[in-house]
């Protein structure tokens, strides 16, 4: 079914597969068709990180062009972040850390944020500003999987995406946990494949993620 984008949901775009690929764009002209590879193998929401001078012209064109994609925006660190990329067409995104102002900026353009959180403290301060889909990051070096199981009583009410030194070979191990609705990893998105254009591959490691289970 599909997800009407202006009434997107930080859980709706956790729920919509396992995995939500963390993307570098270094060259505008690989967005579209990477975007296109991705949503043929399944994956619908695509995190664009603002690590680039490029990302959000990467972002306006996927949003422009590949209109089965859902383009977010990653590394949002402040509220111009936030506003960068909500013009640029992002219908979501992903911060590595929680600050009110980065909160209070989504909020107020109705951007969904999945705000990045390490420890019980963030995520207590991430709810009482009323975010509970959560990104648990970096999760390997944070606690990993013992840190979500310690995390399940506590804050039983809240979802989290652990991103961080997730792979293939673990990722399942996450989604089974019942407070992890998904995983980001950059694995499906191969620095080399993107450069060279390896769009086949792409599509391939986008079907095996989005088969997951969880």
């Amino acid at each position: 079914m599909a997800v009407e984008n202006n009434k997107l949901t930080a859980l709706e775009v956790m729920r919509d597969a396992p995995v939500i690929p963390v993307i570098v764009l270094h060259d505008v002209k690989h967005a579209v068709p990477l975007a296109r590879a991705l949503v043929a193998g399944g994956i619908r929401m695509l995190e664009v990180t603002l690590r680039t001078p490029q990302a959000l012209e990467c972002i306006e064109a996927i949003a422009r062009d590949v209109p089965d994609a859902v383009a977010g925006a990653g590394t949002i660190r402040s509220a111009a972040d936030a506003q960068a990329s909500a013009l640029a067409g992002a219908k979501f995104g992903v911060s590595p850390g929680y600050t009110r102002a980065v909160g209070k900026a989504c909020h107020d353009l109705g951007l969904p944020l999945l705000p990045g959180v390490a420890t019980g403290s963030e995520i207590m301060m991430a709810q009482e500003d009323g975010y509970t889909e959560l990104k648990f990051f970096p999760a390997l070096q944070a606690g990993g999987l013992p840190m979500l199981k310690a995390w399940q009583g506590p804050f039983g009410d809240v979802t989290f995406c652990p991103t961080g030194g997730i792979h293939a070979g673990n990722a399942a191990e996450f989604l089974a946990l019942t407070n992890v609705a998904c995983v980001g990893g950059s694995w499906i998105v191969p620095t080399d494949a993107i450069r060279d254009g390896n769009w086949a591959l792409i599509e391939q490691l986008a079907r095996a993620a989005s088969q997951l289970p969880r």
